[in-house]
């Protein structure tokens, strides 16, 4: 791996401070990375799913918005009902993905069934499985997504795609081999859309494991194979940031990030995920703002992200100026001097990030401060960021001018 930037503000007492800290934390600096282990699933529901009898006219709206018509809703909507707005800025983009994007019916169903795979999602599993088989899949070919790209009989073109959802995961980056494959057949908008598959069905299993939503009942070749060995098998990650875009951003004022997207104004359009977490999530109108920048913050450096990082610690989140202990936050949990409930935010970030699920301790340590609705806002906020974080690292979105760039790993 390329040694990482230091930050050009307080890049000196990051570094001063690394040099000074014991070698047991430095090495708890970031969390092992995701695909070590099979993601556990949670035998019942940590935030249950609401009821009909408890509907309103705000529920129903959303489940005739969001579903086709006369089909009931599962699980995993109705979990999200108990947040109806979470369900607008969540549901308009992964529909996007699901139904809209450019990609064909078989390549998404691909992409998510094998990003369903890797985080564990017996539930996004079995909601896709038809879909799979009417794209053209076989029940052989549905369980040779779960045995990945090694598998013998994929096209090769597919089974580089697979690569790229296995890498996305596992190292948070596509190296240039995988990507500039895809580029040889797509143009931009289908790069893109192909990356956020994966980040989009990342987030969501992100959110459905931790929520603890159920599967729905499914027959038998539907469901998730779980006797196929869990390999994630990845070279290491080549760089932490390219240092060019491979997206290259439209001309014109306004950052980075937006000019980037909107060369597909459809993608970019339903991507809403970010607003629900800076301006409508509870973790911001409590007074919990320095709480949502830590999740936010060590998400996007357990996911080494420079832009993500930039803009939290600058302009958007603003975390340089509200105090948070930036060369502390990039030690982890254990490093001296947290706040025992938020160093509990910062294992909730590792966990989610590491295990796709958090434990039950974890979880248990931040419910006694969160009610039920503030755990919602918390998952989706870390699950939310680590979408962003992966796909600004695949397009290579470069850091505006004048922000910080991301500090080195400290040397263990």
């Amino acid at each position: 791996m390329h040694a990482h930037h230091r930050s050009r503000a307080g890049g000196f007492a990051v570094a001063l401070f690394a040099a000074v800290v014991p070698a047991a934390l430095v090495a708890q600096s970031l969390p092992d990375r995701p695909g070590s282990s099979r993601p556990a699933q949670l035998s019942r529901p940590r935030i249950a799913p609401l009821p009909e009898s408890q509907w309103t006219s705000e529920h129903r709206q959303r489940v005739d918005k969001f579903l086709p018509a006369a089909t009931p809703p599962g699980n995993s909507f109705r979990t999200l009902l108990n947040v109806p707005q979470l369900i607008d800025h969540t549901m308009s983009f992964h529909n996007y993905i699901l139904q809209d994007s450019s990609l064909p019916p078989r390549i998404r169903e691909l992409l998510v069934l094998r990003t369903a795979w890797l985080h564990g999602s017996d539930v996004i599993w079995r909601e896709r499985a038809p879909f799979a088989r009417k794209a053209g899949f076989t029940d052989a070919e549905l369980r040779k997504i779960a045995q990945g790209p090694t598998a013998p009989g994929w096209d090769p073109f597919e089974a580089n795609l697979l690569r790229m959802a296995d890498q996305l995961f596992r190292n948070s980056f596509v190296n240039d081999t995988v990507f500039n494959a895809m580029a040889a057949r797509y143009d931009a908008c289908h790069l893109m859309d192909a990356g956020m598959t994966v980040s989009d069905v990342a987030a969501i299993s992100i959110l459905y494991n931790n929520l603890g939503v159920q599967p729905d009942e499914a027959p038998p070749a539907d469901r998730m194979p779980r006797d196929i060995a869990y390999v994630v098998d990845v070279p290491a990650r080549e760089t932490t940031t390219l240092k060019t875009p491979r997206v290259a951003p439209l001309p014109g004022p306004g950052t980075h990030n937006p000019r980037t997207f909107n060369v597909c104004p459809r993608l970019n359009a339903g991507r809403n995920g970010s607003t629900y977490v800076n301006q409508i999530s509870m973790l911001g109108k409590t007074g919990r703002a320095r709480d949502r920048e830590l999740l936010i913050l060590r998400t996007g450096w357990n996911s080494q992200s420079e832009y993500e990082w930039s803009e939290h610690v600058g302009n958007v989140g603003q975390a340089r100026k509200m105090g948070l202990p930036l060369d502390r936050l990039i030690l982890g949990p254990n490093a001296p001097g947290w706040d025992p409930f938020e160093a509990n935010l910062l294992r909730f970030a590792d966990e989610a990030y590491r295990d796709a699920v958090v434990s039950d301790r974890t979880w248990a340590a931040v419910h006694e401060k969160y009610d039920d609705r503030m755990m919602m806002d918390a998952t989706a906020t870390v699950a939310n960021y680590r979408m962003v974080s992966m796909a600004l690292n695949i397009l290579g979105v470069q850091i505006n001018p004048g922000e910080e760039r991301l500090p080195a790993v400290p040397a263990r």
